[in-house]
């Protein structure tokens, strides 16, 4: 019996050392950063791969050490089954602990896109589906589609929907997952600039907000010209008059435009040409961002009504309150534009 009971002993001694020396190997293991250099480690985990294949991968790349202790760890703390697919960047210093955690919380890495103000919808199909990590899915024929999707009501025109930004997804989102990102913020902003627009707003409808913030946004790229040009239209529907904007013009030419407006192109009649139509035209002709938004519902005060280019290189314009003002400031701007071709 007594010796039973030494042996049972020395069994039991021998357990605790190597249980003592598995927890402090997994300990080891566990906070030891992974091998990974100073720029740190992009890492794909597909759909529907199992957390062993995972963490074998691991550590035949090298990254972690043992890829049986890392499968104990996931197992013991109940997280084996809850990896999430994605694209992943391993930063240097990062232990095993906080590789699984950022494996199960998703923290998948994020791209960026970025809508410039004052692009059309072609271009921005355009720049979303040469982005490498966006899957590319709309046409032009989806539009209307797409938007009812999104809940934009009556509106089928892509024009003006979405706000110019820049958003953040996971490698391989569509670009309706980031054009959904791009239309609720619009709203978001709208909304807020609409419900704090001046008494003098020469708009009746947030969607009109869109349409007047839009030619204002390819007019001028100008912050201290935005409030001004707006004014200007502003009163120039007040008066009934024409806007006689050429971006408009231009951009019921469509795709077709070779970069030379003439005088027959803004003869011709088009729902957009605004030198043969009163009011606005019937949908935003381009992506306005907050400012150009802000500027269309806060129309600065004063008496002008014309503006033309005044051709310093430096965007600006010439404002003036009379056609016969505006004439001479026409004038100038053709003068300096011929002595910048000689």
């Amino acid at each position: 019996m007594k010796r039973l009971l030494i042996l049972l002993a020395a069994a039991t001694g021998v357990l605790l050392v190597v249980a003592t020396f598995a927890a402090i190997r997994m300990h080891g293991f566990l906070h030891t950063p992974v091998a990974v250099d100073d720029s740190g480690l992009e890492f794909e985990i597909v759909s529907g791969t199992s957390f062993r294949a995972v963490s074998d991968d691991l550590e035949q790349r090298g990254i972690i050490s043992d890829s049986l202790m890392f499968r104990l760890y996931a197992r013991w703390k109940g997280q084996a089954g809850n990896v999430h697919a994605g694209d992943y960047l391993i930063k240097a210093g990062t232990t095993p602990v906080e590789l699984l955690q950022q494996f199960t919380s998703g923290a998948v890495r994020l791209y960026s896109f970025t809508i410039i103000e004052g692009w059309n919808q072609w271009d921005l199909l355009a720049a979303l589906h040469e982005h490498p990590h966006i899957d590319a899915e709309l046409t032009d024929e989806d539009w209307p589609a797409f938007l009812e999707e999104l809940g934009a009501g009556d509106i089928r025109h892509p024009e003006g929907l979405f706000l110019p930004e820049t958003y953040r997804f996971p490698r391989n989102s569509s670009d309706r997952e980031v054009l959904a990102q791009a239309y609720s913020l619009m709203q978001s902003v709208l909304a807020e600039e609409w419900s704090n627009r001046a008494s003098d707003a020469a708009v009746t409808t947030p969607y009109e907000a869109l349409i007047l913030a839009s030619i204002v946004e390819k007019e001028t790229a100008r912050a201290d010209e935005r409030a001004r040009i707006s004014g200007v239209f502003t009163r120039r529907l007040g008066k009934r008059m024409r806007l006689q904007t050429d971006p408009t013009v231009i951009y019921g030419i469509g795709r077709e435009f070779n970069g030379n407006l003439t005088r027959k192109d803004l003869r011709t009649d088009t729902p957009y040409n605004t030198y043969t139509r009163r009011g606005l035209p019937p949908t935003p002709i381009a992506m306005p961002g907050r400012d150009a938004i802000h500027a269309a519902l806060h129309p600065a005060p004063g008496e002008e009504l014309f503006f033309v280019a005044t051709g310093l290189g430096d965007g600006s314009h010439a404002f003036s309150v009379t056609k016969e003002q505006h004439d001479d400031a026409v004038a100038d701007y053709l003068r300096r534009l011929r002595n910048q071709r000689q």
